[in-house]
């Protein structure tokens, strides 16, 4: 089992920038793929990024390319989410997830493990 756990979450105006964190905990060394997603009231789990955490390859979605980045440090067993130039339909419960495989990195239901999620949000 992996537990995840995010924080970092917070109230930011426009144009801002927040950095979230995910820690793992657990048989870490199982897990292929880390990533972020988000959620807003009344729409469903969307993809936000993903890293491979062997290669460091990562993909974004269009609506953050640009913007976001996503890391990882193996050795501290964390995932990041660097967010700039936030905007106001940013706003939502974001996620960090971890798959064994995750081949298909943009379906949540390719990842095996899940945090509890963070709230970001954006004023304008």
């Amino acid at each position: 089992q992996v537990q995840l756990v995010e924080s970092g979450g917070g109230l930011v105006q426009a144009g801002g920038s927040l950095r979230l964190s995910c820690a793992l905990s657990g048989r870490t060394s199982t897990i292929y793929r880390m990533a972020w997603f988000r959620q807003s009231p009344g729409k469903e789990r969307e993809f936000v990024a993903a890293i491979r955490r062997d290669r460091g390859d990562t993909t974004y979605a269009d609506a953050v390319k640009g913007r976001f980045t996503i890391s990882t440090d193996n050795r501290e067993n964390a995932s990041y989410l660097q967010m700039n130039s936030l905007k106001t339909e940013d706003t939502a419960v974001y996620y960090c997830a971890a798959g064994i495989k995750a081949l298909r990195l943009v379906e949540p239901t390719t990842y095996n493990y899940w945090g509890r999620g963070t709230q970001v949000t954006v004023s304008s």
